[in-house]
């Protein structure tokens, strides 16, 4: 079987199905680039054929009458003709499919060939192949598809920077608290929950109006800001600040508004207020599960993941396309 893949509409190949495969799990080959051979009636996209997965297993082959015009319907460098008729020393290189410029072997001896290409490059040479240029896969990270997993630890500060954003924006309540004599052992009677929000009120009116109409400014200014975020970027600001950001688990781009904020921010903040309502011990041990359960998961998946069927992954603009775009 020969195949042909096509990005930006500069077509390279023929491949064979183990060099695609090799390519996929590789991530040289990414699920948004073209692919067509024989038994397809037009270009396709690679995640459409693959459901998502980087390896490809095909469907018996069908004849068609128009394979050529269906090749031909994307660009051919001259001095790359030869690969249709099977001199593979020819084959369009991935640098060229990704619009990047050759890499020469400087040195015969430092350098190797690339199985999947025929072409020869240097090892040290350290050229992105990712479709978005931008970032670099180290040996550490965990790869889906065509996203990197967010490592637990980006998501453990994410989290906390969230809550230091939440303590500085009742700060001034917290400073005039401070200055009160409060009886804390009024909210640690589970049983009589309004004697409890009978004494809250008390002290709220204890506190001048002024402090209190900044602290809620500021708290419903960082709830809008963060919405904002989350709808727009999927990420919050802590997600924001560490460079990581939610994306949903079959398509990996941007997930549904029901997702982002029904299920991951809504739902999950009644959770918590529940929580920690109750007992801070409680509300942090539930944040610990979640945490633990995500390192235990191929793909980092907690209980907030399993919840809203996202994965958190390594941002990159690539990822607000929210259905890509097939040719």
């Amino acid at each position: 079987m020969q195949i042909f893949l096509a990005r930006n509409n500069v077509q390279a190949g023929p491949y064979t199905l183990d060099q695609l495969n090799i390519m996929l799990t590789s991530g040289e080959v990414v699920l948004d680039d073209l692919i067509w051979h024989e038994g397809l009636d037009q270009w396709q996209r690679v995640g459409n054929l693959t459901n998502n997965q980087t390896y490809y297993r095909p469907a018996p082959i069908m004849t068609a009458d128009n394979n050529d015009s269906i090749i031909n319907n994307v660009t051919i460098f001259p001095e790359d003709s030869a690969s249709t008729t099977g001199q593979d020393d020819k084959a369009v290189s991935l640098d060229r499919l990704y619009g990047k410029p050759e890499r020469p072997a400087e040195n015969a001896k430092n350098s190797k060939v690339d199985m999947t290409t025929n072409r020869q490059y240097t090892p040290n040479s350290n050229v992105s192949l990712n479709k978005s240029g931008a970032k670099k896969i180290s040996d550490n990270d965990k790869v889906v598809g065509d996203v990197v997993l967010a490592p637990i630890m980006s998501r453990v500060l994410a989290t906390a920077l969230n809550g230091l954003l939440y303590v500085l924006a009742i700060f001034p309540l917290v400073m005039a608290l401070t200055k009160m004599d409060v009886d804390y052992t009024k909210f640690q009677n589970i049983q009589d929950m309004d004697a409890a929000y009978q004494y809250s009120m008390t002290l709220m009116e204890s506190i001048p109006s002024s402090t209190l109409m900044m602290s809620q400014v500021m708290v419903f200014g960082l709830f809008a800001l963060q919405l904002v975020f989350i709808t727009l970027r999927g990420q919050s600001l802590g997600k924001l600040i560490t460079g990581i950001r939610v994306v949903d688990q079959t398509t990996h781009r941007l997930p549904s508004f029901t997702k982002l904020i029904g299920m991951r921010t809504l739902l999950l903040f009644i959770i918590y207020n529940l929580l920690f309502s109750f007992t801070s011990f409680l509300g942090f041990v539930v944040i610990i599960v979640h945490y633990y359960m995500a390192s235990k998961s191929p793909e980092n998946i907690g209980w907030h993941d399993k919840l809203a069927k996202t994965l958190v992954v390594k941002a990159d603009s690539s990822q607000w396309v929210k259905q890509p775009k097939v040719k």
